[in-house]
């Protein structure tokens, strides 16, 4: 069974107390991506103006409008392998039908 790790990280200079039943390193991981993102935001010319509360509403925005871009690549990664599926399960069966037809004329 997976035990529960607290952990105190810093996000936007903040300090934090994060819990889950990840590793420690996973959720290093998602604090660090977050400054990362924050970060990526505190370069951009209006978002230093804004408040602390739309600083969080923008980091919000983007990290939706990433997420719902990967469901999408997702998505369409997964149409793709079930295409190439086809085209391999058509091309087997051709082959197939192939190495019959050539047995089929070596018996005559």
């Amino acid at each position: 069974m997976n035990v529960k790790n607290d952990i105190k990280v810093i996000i936007n200079n903040k300090q934090y107390t994060i819990s889950g039943y990840e590793s420690e390193e996973y959720l290093q991981k998602i604090a660090l991506f977050l400054n990362s993102r924050y970060a990526a935001l505190a370069k951009e010319d209006g978002y230093k103006h804004l408040d602390e509360k739309h600083k969080n509403l923008m980091l919000q925005i983007n990290l939706a409008d990433e997420y719902y871009k990967m469901v999408e690549k997702k998505e369409d990664l997964e149409k793709e392998i079930e295409e190439r599926n086809k085209e391999i399960f058509e091309l087997k069966h051709e082959l197939i039908s192939k190495k019959e037809e050539e047995r089929g004329k070596k018996r005559k």
